[in-house]
């Protein structure tokens, strides 16, 4: 009787066995024929274009604009690839936004419109672009030149690290070229809305180029009435980041005027990280205080002070928080030429 009992049950663990590896090769095979499924939707489902044309090839490579480009590595969060040219051997940064609806769609559309519109040595230029669209979700894929050095961000967190400093001239020089690009795009009539260190990267000669131009739009907005008012503050909170963001978008009032003056208390807010390493209000957002009360105050400079009288004031001088008191990005750029002086020697760029 015991016989019959331990033949049976290996009988039955061996029937359990059999199911298992059939279970198993089963998933297998289903996940074979997803990916196959995914893969032909890719290649069949002809994506929409906006004057370019997409193929994606393989899962590392794609074409864009009859130029087959191939996948490198992740760059950071927020979908951004780095991108070797098969045509030319550069590298490329590809930013891919993904568009849930018609309104972020038409965002997109807006960066793109943004990078045409502009042809400065200080903004970062457009390469190439395209939507697609596959079961039911579109993507904006933007080619821009990769710049190897970084973010300025980047930079200085490396030189905080090191517990060391930006010189004088290696801030002026950043500067000056930052407003070179502000200045550009203000005289077309237009305002960036977003200016910080992590939207302005450098080359290896410490060029800047202004960058992530989806938050741009007119340089003036005239606001009439609290309803108004409600939605110019609304897409300030979702586009223009709090730490840099003007005092007169976080309480907008309901019969005024807001032009491009919020691109210089950013500016100043960017003078003041390449001089202490930090924002001006960095410190009070992490620690979960009111950034909207801490901007009406003058801004404080930390003493003793290591820069020049001068840079301190043109600091001051950006950072009012009455936007009527604040000066243009030609005054700001004259201010920097002038304390720049006759002296446009070499800098030294390598010490990051």
């Amino acid at each position: 009787m015991r016989n019959i009992l331990e033949s049976r049950l290996n009988h039955l663990l061996t029937s359990v066995c059999m199911i298992c590896m059939w279970l198993y090769y089963y998933n297998q095979l289903c996940k074979f024929f997803d990916d196959f499924q995914s893969f032909w939707l890719v290649l069949s489902d002809a994506p929409e274009k906006m004057g370019h044309a997409l193929c994606i090839c393989s899962r590392s490579a794609f074409t864009l604009d009859n130029k087959r480009y191939y996948f490198v590595q992740k760059l950071e969060e927020g979908f951004v690839d780095l991108v070797e040219g098969a045509h030319d051997g550069r590298f490329y940064a590809l930013k891919r936004i993904l568009c849930h609806d018609r309104e972020a769609r038409k965002e997109a559309q807006t960066e793109v419109e943004m990078h045409r519109l502009f042809n400065h040595p200080n903004i970062l230029s457009l390469t190439a672009h395209t939507f697609m669209e596959r079961s039911g979700k579109c993507e904006a894929w933007l080619l821009l030149p990769f710049i190897s050095k970084g973010s300025l961000w980047s930079v200085l967190e490396k030189l905080r690290d090191k517990g060391s400093s930006m010189s004088e001239s290696r801030i002026l020089h950043i500067l000056h070229g930052i407003c070179e690009g502000l200045k550009d795009i203000h005289d077309k009539g237009y305002a960036h809305r977003d200016i910080k260190p992590t939207n302005v990267l450098l080359d290896e000669n410490d060029r800047p180029f202004l960058m992530d131009l989806g938050s741009m739009n007119k340089a003036r907005i005239e606001v009439r009435g609290s309803r108004e008012a409600m939605t110019v503050q609304d897409w300030a909170a979702q586009r223009c980041t709090i730490s840099y963001r003007a005092p007169e978008l976080f309480n907008v009032e309901s019969h005024c005027i807001i032009d491009e003056r919020t691109d210089i208390w950013s500016l100043g807010c960017v003078l003041y990280c390449m001089m202490m390493l930090e924002g001006p209000y960095d410190l009070i957002f992490q620690k979960g205080d009111s950034v909207a009360l801490a901007v009406q105050n003058q801004v404080s400079i930390p003493q003793p002070c290591s820069y020049s009288q001068g840079l301190q004031t043109l600091l001051s001088s950006t950072m009012v928080s009455n936007p009527q008191e604040r000066p243009t990005i030609s005054w700001v750029l004259e201010q920097v030429q002038g304390l720049r002086g006759s002296d446009f020697s070499d800098i030294d760029t390598n010490r990051v």
